[in-house]
């Protein structure tokens, strides 16, 4: 009986702690999260729609709940796609050159791991 209730308690403990990750995951992402891609003549000619549409299935496969929209040319055309996210009290991240394949790891490591793909950022922007 004394084994049942360990085992029982370290249930618990394992259930808290997925409760508390899936929790924490749920800030992040119900606090405002938006993907912006830059959708401007250079972007598209880059393949700027390719990356939009993975970003969208990959959010929609994940059922995660973020804000898409896409800007006009930000003069840094030979950077396209660029795909920056934005997430309540955190820095505005700019990607580039993020291509259709890139983007499950993308979401994964930044949406959902919590953790900006270091390599791929050429900008950050505070929000003050």
């Amino acid at each position: 009986e004394v084994i049942h209730m360990l085992k029982l308690k370290s249930l618990d403990d394992l259930k808290r702690i997925r409760e508390d990750a899936q929790q924490s995951l749920k800030t992040r992402l119900d606090t405002g999260t938006t993907i912006i891609v830059g959708m401007g003549t250079c972007g598209i000619a880059a393949g700027a729609r390719d990356t939009m549409h993975a970003i969208l299935a990959e959010l929609a496969s994940r059922n995660i709940d973020a804000h898409v929209t896409t800007v006009g040319c930000i003069g840094q055309c030979v950077k396209e796609p660029l795909v920056d996210i934005e997430q309540a009290g955190q820095p505005r991240i700019t990607y580039a050159s993020i291509r259709p394949d890139m983007v499950p790891h993308l979401i994964e490591e930044h949406l959902i791991n919590g953790r900006p793909v270091e390599e791929w950022v050429v900008g950050r922007m505070d929000k003050n």
